[in-house]
């Protein structure tokens, strides 16, 4: 659990939607970090924070290149809370939540704003190398 206004960011993400570049969205959550929301209850963040509709059940996941932007989309919130993920953890948190979520969106408080069903992020995002996470490479 991190601060969001604490300097949080990925400078390849938020080039990556500055430009509207799916390519570069997908190389940066895989090769860099993503800054994702998390619910605070009773002062404690439990679990990632996803958005839903009224009457669905389904949700829709906001994910950020900076906690300067997740706090830009919440200015009333006292301590908006915040993790830092990789590529892999995207990956199998949606492989997870496949069924709830409906929609991906990035920085959806500006200045550039994406979004991507989760199926397709998943494809984009696809498997998770060694090598992607910053080890040597395999043969």
């Amino acid at each position: 659990m991190t601060d969001a206004t604490q300097e949080l960011r990925s400078d390849a993400l938020a080039t990556a939607l500055a430009k509207q570049d799916v390519a570069a969205v997908a190389y940066a959550l895989r090769n860099d970090v993503v800054i994702v929301p998390q619910l605070v209850v009773d002062g404690t963040a439990a679990q990632v924070r996803v958005f839903g509709r009224e009457g669905s059940d389904k949700r829709t996941l906001l994910l950020f290149s900076s906690g300067e932007n997740y706090a830009r989309m919440i200015p009333d919130e006292v301590n908006p809370q915040v993790m830092i993920c990789d590529g892999q953890w995207l990956s199998d948190f949606l492989t997870v939540h496949k069924n709830t979520l409906e929609m991906v969106f990035f920085d959806v408080a500006g200045p550039a704003v994406m979004q991507a069903a989760p199926a397709d992020l998943l494809r984009a995002l696809g498997p998770i190398s060694e090598s992607a996470a910053g080890d040597e490479p395999t043969p």
